[in-house]
């Protein structure tokens, strides 16, 4: 069902809307509306514009949360101002620690990058700072592909002028250092290029041998790390004293930056003989609610409320209310549209027919008892809706797995209770096509009701799905009924004037019901002969639909048969007829046929719900309740 709607406008001084929100307002679901939209054509009244105050506080205050363990919101009730204060005063304290951190991090860093700068050349077993004090020879650090190693090689062995000292390789690469006297330098600098040497810059501050720089530098880091976890153990320790106190403070500065959204919902005005300046708020509660909202503020002389009464020029948004059993099948509601706050909700009507059309479609007692036990545990654990859907329907798929005597797909161990499709073709489908003219028929009266409901009188009276229809439809229906039954059929004449005078009224529904709203203008502009030709190709077009949205339901039946079809092929294959059937053929053809036909039934009764019967009274045009308190 749709929940009943109140439209409260609240109001009051323009500083006390955050304790308003948070005192009051949170602990209901409301929907706002905006003020401005409704209020924006009166004078001295302007949209809510503020800086939001808390956010850089409340970003402090997470930051801080993360010293601390989750799950425990504090225990002590806060201003705003008094958890500013808090947390400005914890967050100042840390600040030096934290400081102190990210220079220990930098440093760290920082070696690393020299340790990478050092390690290949850890094999050169020299002090790098001797190095310098060469007066005839140079020397160059770098690397060189394995491939152009072996041929430079070649070249040192045959050239007395440089050497060339290997410190460490890989499956690409040989690092080392290559020496050469002062007169033959740049001969040699060439000789290396062309073998594709990169050069690699080793910095001065080393003194000591490649090992030596790398171990001092992992010692620096070892203990530049046990310095950086007694700071942090400290910074822990500094904001746990205060734990309840940061943790209350950043709950009520959570709250407040939360809240503070509101304003983009509010107007703000002021009095005319006044400075002071004042919040207007709108919003959906549910009735129940808004009886306990106004009871609680009754005594609270900041907040003016008023109960908007008569008719809104703002739509109620729609808040659905069904029972645990119902709840899944919202989804498929909301799949194709919410109901308008006046139109009917079609949950239970959709949890019905969907079922019991699945369950005629699908009918075993096996594979539904697996699909209602599967879908309710899936439904139970994970929350799935679509699982409790598919749980629901395997109890009908049980019911009229008794009824059609089908068990795995074996027809011989139960009886049928009421027939078996496949030894009754003919009428399994004509059975489909009277229960889907029942569903029409009935789609049709909860049209009716929801013309009624929105005082549309011109869609109750001529719609092909209002009472026109519902005469012209009907008759025919039992018509067909007589005819097939062996009784007499009606007089012409009274066929005629119950189809007849019926179909002509959906023909010239526009005209009647401009007539019986009593506008000026009974026909659209524009030619009549032309207005005629398309109230003719539009009645074609209802007559043809009343026919075709019938005979789709013939499929209602054809997967009755195609189920048992389906399973006939499987137990052929597993050997069934010769007495000793292949038991893994029957488990697998079993699972392939629930899950392929399953997936196929569900699909197309979803398509008879919204093709044949939602288009015919619901249009679906509602708008979400969101409520403030759980927006994302």
């Amino acid at each position: 069902m749709v929940e009943k709607m109140k439209l409260l406008h609240f109001a009051g001084p323009r500083e006390d809307i955050d304790r308003v929100v948070k005192v009051y307002l949170n602990k209901y679901d409301i929907h706002f509306e905006n003020a401005m939209t409704s209020l924006g054509n009166l004078k001295n009244v302007r949209p809510f514009v503020e800086t939001n105050l808390y956010k850089e506080v409340a970003q402090k205050g997470a930051e801080l949360k993360q010293y601390l363990e989750e799950g425990n919101p504090g225990t002590i009730v806060m201003r705003a101002m008094q958890a500013q204060v808090i947390i400005d005063e914890v967050y100042g304290q840390i600040g030096e620690l934290r400081i102190r951190q990210d220079e220990l991090q930098e440093k760290i860093l920082k070696i690393k990058e020299r340790m990478e700068e050092i390690s290949p050349f850890i094999g050169l077993d020299f002090e790098l700072s001797k190095f310098r004090d060469f007066r005839f020879i140079d020397y160059q650090f770098g690397r060189i592909r394995v491939a152009d190693y072996h041929k430079l090689e070649r070249y040192i062995f045959k050239n007395p002028y440089t050497l060339f000292y290997e410190c460490n390789n890989d499956s690409q690469y040989v690092w080392g250092v290559y020496f050469a006297p002062h007169t033959h330098l740049l001969e040699v600098e060439a000789v290396y290029a062309s073998f594709h040497f990169e050069d690699i810059e080793i910095s001065e501050e080393f003194e000591e041998t490649p090992r030596q720089v790398f171990e001092q530098a992992k010692e620096r880091i070892s203990e530049y790390r046990q310095e950086l976890e007694r700071l942090q153990r400290k910074t822990v320790e500094l904001v746990k004293s205060r734990e309840d106190e940061i943790l209350s403070a950043c709950s009520s500065l959570e709250s407040y930056c939360r809240n503070f959204d509101i304003r983009k919902y509010a107007a703000c005005t002021q009095a005319k003989d006044e400075e002071k300046e004042y919040y207007i708020l709108y919003g959906w509660i549910s009735a129940a609610d808004a009886d306990k909202l106004i009871q609680e503020i009754a005594g609270d002389d900041k907040i003016h409320w008023e109960e908007e009464e008569g008719d809104c020029s703002v739509n109620p948004p729609t808040k659905l209310k069904n029972s645990k059993i119902l709840k899944p099948f919202e989804m498929f509601v909301e799949m194709y549209g919410l109901p308008a706050y006046n139109e009917m909700d079609p949950t239970l009507f959709v949890a019905i027919t969907y079922t019991l059309m699945f369950g005629i479609m699908f009918g075993d007692v096996g594979q539904g008892a697996c699909l209602l036990a599967g879908g309710f545990l899936l439904y139970r654990f994970k929350n799935i809706r679509l699982a409790g859907i598919v749980g629901v329907a395997g109890i009908w798929s049980v019911i009229f797995g008794f009824l059609y005597g089908s068990v795995f797909g074996f027809e011989e161990l139960l009886p049928a209770l009421w027939m078996k499709p496949m030894d009754n073709i003919m009428t399994t489908l004509m059975l489909a096509i009277g229960f889907g003219a029942a569903l029409i028929l009935l789609a049709m009266i909860l049209n009716i009701i929801n013309a009624v409901r929105a005082k549309e009188y011109g869609r109750l009276l001529f719609h092909q799905s209002g009472i026109a229809g519902l005469i012209c439809y009907g008759f025919v229906v039992l018509c067909v009924l007589l005819f097939a039954t062996g009784h007499e059929m009606p007089a012409t004449v009274l066929i005629g004037a119950a189809v007849g005078v019926p179909l002509l009224a959906i023909l010239m529904k526009e005209p009647l019901s401009r007539l019986l709203e009593r506008e000026r203008k009974v026909f659209p502009e524009g030619s009549k002969m032309m207005f005629l030709v398309e109230a003719l190709v539009e009645g074609f077009d209802v007559v043809l639909s009343y026919a075709t949205n019938t005979i789709s339901f013939v499929r209602v039946g054809a997967f009755a048969l195609s189920h048992a079809g389906m399973m006939g092929v499987v137990m052929t294959l597993a050997g069934m007829e010769q007495g000793t059937p292949n038991w893994l053929i029957v488990v697998l053809g079993n699972l392939l046929v629930a899950g392929l036909e399953g997936l196929i039934v569900g699909i197309q009764v979803l398509r008879l719900e919204y093709y044949e019967m939602f288009s015919r009274f619901y249009s679906g045009s509602g708008k979400p309740f969101i409520s403030f308190n759980k927006r994302n």
